[in-house]
């Protein structure tokens, strides 16, 4: 028995499938190519813009094994120090934005180099640069050497007011976050002194302790020690609070109120470059506060006098346009260029 012939319905709804799957056939070959595997699918490097050994070498070392097991990844740290951070965090800026390259870096290459360097710094940080998460903060401190008669922030101030250009403080260079810190001070309380910088920090405590310096604006961290031991004397940190890593520390601005609001702090945060995707900038960031949160981590970051901070890309972001709006005008006003 013959098939009877096909109606010119069928015949047309038959061509009209075999049409779509022919216009859908060139077009799902490129779209599973696109998606790709899924990230992360081979090491991630995370780069440090400053010497092995340093503070932001230590906290990433901390951070990058335990960031890899969550991410299924071997985190390898990269060291690619010059210009005070500012090489290796210009070639991230530049970086292909597809998750693989990370950047462990603070203030002084981020937000201040490019105001106190306009013509060599070619990134913008805050338009070149996506914040992940802001792992940890210590405030700058106004150290003094044993052998000052000042007793406390007070008492110093006082005696800046009454013999302008008498002290002179130290820091690690001209430009850099301390120098702004100790700018801050000079434009806040009206004194005067003279600035010394230094290439070597941990020279600055050496004289300091030997009373060959008579300030020195420096993080927590690096005088801490000397402080309880009496080798140098500590007239307060530059924060509007007490630091938890040592809260017995004076506050600068309840010591001596015209230096009320002069609060600098350095930080260490990671980024990625502008373009990174939101899933894998989402992820990154939950990764890295589930590390901050671990007891061990937050005991080693306690002990190097750094407070584990934990911002996520939201608040980071808006962190970073408020430290910006903060040097933008200490820079400003004090004309400062490290060129």
């Amino acid at each position: 028995m013959s098939r009877p012939p096909s109606s010119p319905c069928r015949r047309l709804g038959l061509r009209a499938v075999g049409l779509m799957l022919a216009m859908a056939s060139p077009l799902a070959t490129p779209l599973a190519l696109a998606a790709g595997p899924a990230w992360p699918a081979h090491p991630i490097t995370l780069l440090v813009p400053y010497a092995a050994g340093g503070n932001v070498d230590v906290i990433a070392r901390w951070v990058a094994p335990d960031l890899g097991k969550r991410l299924g990844q071997t985190v390898i740290i990269e060291n690619l120090p010059g210009a005070g951070g500012v090489i290796g965090t210009d070639k991230v800026a530049r970086a292909k934005p597809d998750g693989y390259t990370l950047l462990m870096s603070v203030e002084s290459a981020v937000v201040i180099a490019r105001m106190v360097t306009p013509s060599t710094v070619r990134y913008d940080g805050l338009r070149d640069l996506q914040p992940v998460t802001l792992l940890g903060a210590q405030p700058l401190v106004l150290a003094g050497r044993p052998g000052l008669p000042a007793k406390s922030a007070h008492d110093l101030y006082a005696d800046m007011q009454a013999h302008p250009g008498k002290y002179s403080y130290a820091t690690s260079g001209v430009g850099t976050s301390l120098h702004l810190g100790g700018e801050m001070l000079k434009q806040k309380g009206g004194v005067d002194m003279v600035h010394v910088p230094y290439r070597n920090g941990q020279q600055i405590v050496t004289d300091l302790s030997g009373n060959q310096l008579d300030l020195a604006v420096l993080p927590l961290s690096m005088v801490m020690q000397q402080a309880r031991a009496g080798q140098v004397r500590l007239y307060g940190v530059m924060d509007d609070k007490p630091s938890p890593a040592m809260p017995e520390a004076p506050v600068l601005g309840s010591s001596e109120p015209a230096w009320k609001g002069a609060d600098v702090m350095v930080w260490q945060g990671v980024f990625v470059p502008k373009g990174t995707p939101p899933d894998i900038v989402a992820r990154l960031d939950t990764a890295l506060r589930e590390v901050l949160a671990e007891p061990a981590m937050r005991k080693n970051f306690a002990d190097s006098g750094v407070t584990p901070m934990g911002l996520g890309p939201q608040d980071f972001a808006r962190f970073l346009r408020a430290e910006q709006d903060k040097f933008g005008a200490i820079v400003t006003q004090g004309k400062i260029k490290a060129e």
